[in-house]
């Protein structure tokens, strides 16, 4: 369970960056987490692609940048500043490229699960 977030503000240019590998390029988080609630400041450099397939939901905010999403299924969808994605876990697994770079603000974490329900008197409901 998310603990309650309490009113606060966040100098990005304070949070530690941690670098992330992708297929090819680099992706640098800055990370806030409270309970399973994660928000990222991300930026990625020109020419990454990610090296997996994502199945965690995610609210995603393209601020500067072009990003590539591509699904599993075979769409793409280009986010310029000023649009974003938003998708729940489990339901369309995704990954990202850039050729020019792109910095995103992401919000992902348990409340974007889908509760499934449970069987009952052998109907699934």
């Amino acid at each position: 369970m998310t603990p309650a977030v309490l009113f606060h503000t966040t100098d990005w240019s304070c949070v530690t960056a941690t670098a992330h590998a992708g297929e090819t390029g680099m992706a640098s988080w800055r990370t806030l987490k409270f309970g399973d609630l994660r928000i990222r400041l991300v930026e990625y450099s020109a020419g990454y692609k990610a090296d997996h397939w994502c199945t965690r939901g995610h609210i995603l905010l393209c601020l500067e940048g072009e990003l590539l999403t591509e699904l599993q299924d075979g769409r793409e969808f280009i986010l310029r500043a000023g649009m974003s994605y938003q998708v729940s876990d489990d339901v369309s697994a995704h990954r990202s490229s850039t050729t020019t770079g792109a910095r995103l603000f992401i919000v992902d974490g348990g409340f974007l699960k889908i509760e499934k329900s449970q069987p009952k008197k052998g109907i699934w409901m």
